[in-house]
């Protein structure tokens, strides 16, 4: 009988076995959990979310807030002559500058003659036979975005200046 009594009290000794429904709760939290995450994750890294605290006057330029494209047209439209031993002669060039910052935009309208001078002398020493290709036309654009955020650097201090758009291009 003591033996029995042995079985009896080791039987009670054991620990009760955990029910399913446990393991179900803890997995459908980690789900959650992971889930939420994911959410947060997407969304701070879409720019839905996060540091709300910096603006455009202490970020400047590429991390600014991100807004709506300002354009400006910059009129007229810039004609240049080529050398006269060329097969063209001229060229006329309209084109846009964007920001998304109006203080950008009111500095490139208070500098319009300084930049105008620097896309003049930039236009004017180009090679025709490469502005003929896409290549030469996308290189020409970023030279004339580069120009502009010199000259407003050395007017202002700061550039801002996005994207330059070729409206119109025309060589004769």
């Amino acid at each position: 009988m003591a033996r029995q009594d042995l079985d009896l009290n080791i039987e009670a000794m054991a620990p009760a076995k955990k029910s399913g429904a446990m393991k179900w709760i803890l997995i459908g939290m980690l789900m959650l959990s992971l889930l939420g995450g994911a959410t947060v994750g997407t969304l701070y890294f879409a720019g839905v979310i996060g540091d709300t605290t910096a603006d455009a006057s202490t970020t400047g330029g590429k991390n600014a807030k991100k807004g709506p494209q300002i354009y400006l047209a910059m009129d007229p439209a810039f004609v240049v002559n080529f050398d006269a031993t060329a097969s063209v002669r001229f060229m006329q060039i309209a084109l846009q500058v964007a920001a998304r910052d109006p203080a950008i935009i009111e500095s490139v309208k208070e500098h319009t003659p300084a930049i105008r001078n620097g896309l003049v002398m930039l236009y004017s020493s180009q090679d025709p036979v490469a502005l003929n290709t896409r290549a030469g036309k996308e290189a020409l654009l970023q030279e004339s975005l580069d120009e502009i955020n010199r000259v407003l650097t050395l007017q202002t201090g700061s550039a801002g200046v996005e994207n330059v758009y070729f409206t119109s291009f025309v060589m004769q």
